[in-house]
């Protein structure tokens, strides 16, 4: 006798509202609740509250909905002080109490590994998430899409789900040194009238003002990215922003004429001062060019590479892969503690900044080549060169196949993998655990405020 289907196939309906309570946070910072066995994603809801909800989108699997009422608070709900916290979507957790949000990171992570592995996940060590003694006004860099409106600069984020761009004249979780860069570049632009570009005219000329700060010498770059590479007045915007904003050692144009996302396009010009700033993370200083990848919260980052020396367990004689290096900034930190780093990135101006710094601090058991980990790795293996230790701290999407198949066929006896992104983590471990055994996973905080967290997993051969 065939098996019935007791599933009730509820069709929830836009614009209908309904009870729901709220039983964890999602992946980004919602809150996630089932009606009649549909799931149910409500931002700025809560785990244990009780809300009225309005269904906003209805997918196939799952719906949307807005809260139109909370019945049931949760303890740990707070006031958001950012005035423009709703509209705004930078930030997804204001509205949380910050020791708790650790605790949801937590959770965060845990959801990632059910959903994607099989692993025994009640028998695995997750420590509790590592967070800021001072969650505010942390991050080293900004990038702030430019607009118009009634003749007037403006310049930030565009708000949730929309193409509307939302001014954000003072960020509480960007560093006061960036939101004071930003504020002073729009002036300037103001005053001197240079166009800014018009996306859906593709009009005009600049695109977004980039401002990063190095918190350890003060030190400020600042990137126009325009459209064109003609940029009017450029002799008058440098010397504007050299006279107004002192501390900034570094102003580069960038041209990005492309109908893209992406913010950075592929050629760039020094406008003035230095192509880099420095930037000090404990006994090591780093030079950072425009393009180069750098955490965004430095007193964080020496918490997470602590956590990383940790993991590697290193002895003074071990032969280290540091794949997706940046600017060197893991290897440099381990290399007094190894017998040899190898690192690699395809951003040829991240590994020149490696070079200098590594030389710059006397470190010569580095080497660094540019290209993919899953090209050059096999070719020093092919050479004869076999790391015990690996270390991968790969973008958003996770570790490239060809890298996963290159670990694989490595046998190094520990891997050490610094994730941003839990659900693609959980992914790569599904392929790695087929020979690797996940000894902890120690979540960091390293964007409070938001839903992101990172991790560092200790994974050693079994």
């Amino acid at each position: 006798m065939k098996k019935q289907n007791t599933r009730a196939n509820v069709v929830i309906k836009k614009g209908q509202e309904f009870p729901i309570t709220i039983k964890r946070l999602g992946i980004n910072g919602e809150g996630v609740g089932y009606f009649k066995r549909t799931v149910v994603f409500v931002p700025g809801a809560l785990p244990g509250e009780e809300v009225v909800v309005e269904a906003t989108t209805i997918k196939p699997k799952y719906a949307e909905a807005k809260i139109k009422k909370i019945r049931k608070k949760s303890p740990h709900r707070v006031n958001p002080p950012c005035p423009i916290y709703e509209k705004c979507g930078g930030c997804q957790l204001q509205h949380l109490e910050y020791s708790q949000q650790l605790k949801e990171k937590r959770d965060i992570l845990i959801q990632a590994l059910e959903r994607h592995t099989k692993l025994k996940i009640e028998k695995m060590d997750i420590r509790p998430t590592i967070g800021m003694d001072d969650p505010w006004l942390y991050r080293n860099k900004s990038q702030f899409q430019v607009g118009e409106i009634k003749g007037n600069i403006i310049a930030g984020l565009y708000s949730m789900n929309s193409h509307k761009l939302i001014d954000i004249p003072n960020c509480i979780v960007q560093h006061p040194a960036t939101n004071k860069a930003v504020r002073v570049v729009k002036e300037i632009l103001n005053d001197l009238n240079i166009p800014v570009y018009n996306e859906r005219k593709r009009t005009g000329i600049i695109r977004t003002i980039v401002a990063r700060v190095a918190v350890g010498t003060g030190e400020v770059q600042v990137v126009l990215i325009t459209a064109k590479k003609e940029l009017p007045k450029k002799a008058l915007i440098v010397a504007e922003i050299q006279k107004r904003l002192p501390e900034v050692k570094s102003i580069i144009q960038n041209i990005n004429g492309k109908k893209t996302s992406l913010i950075f396009g592929d050629e760039s010009l020094q406008l003035g001062g230095e192509q880099s700033i420095q930037e000090v993370l404990g006994d090591i200083s780093f030079e950072l060019s425009s393009r180069a990848f750098f955490q965004l919260n430095p007193t964080q980052t020496v918490k997470l590479y602590d956590e990383v020396k940790k993991a590697a367990q290193l002895t003074g004689v071990e032969k280290v892969v540091d794949a997706y290096c940046g600017v060197g900034t893991i290897g440099l930190w381990l290399a007094d503690q190894a017998g040899e780093i190898r690192g690699m990135d395809v951003i040829k101006e991240g590994i020149e900044d490696a070079e200098k710094n590594a030389k710059k601090h006397g470190i010569n058991n580095v080497h660094y080549e540019v290209g993919k980990a899953e090209v050059i790795m096999p070719k020093w293996i092919k050479a004869g060169w076999k790391p015990d230790v690996i270390i991968v701290d790969p973008p958003r999407s996770g570790c490239d196949d060809a890298l996963l198949d290159t670990i694989m066929k490595t046998d190094a006896k520990k891997i050490v993998y610094v994730s941003c992104n839990p659900s693609t983590l959980a992914k790569d471990l599904n392929v790695l655990t087929k020979k690797y055994k996940v000894e902890y996973m120690q979540p960091v905080d390293m964007f409070p405020q938001t839903a992101h967290v990172e991790c560092v997993s200790q994974i050693v051969l079994k």
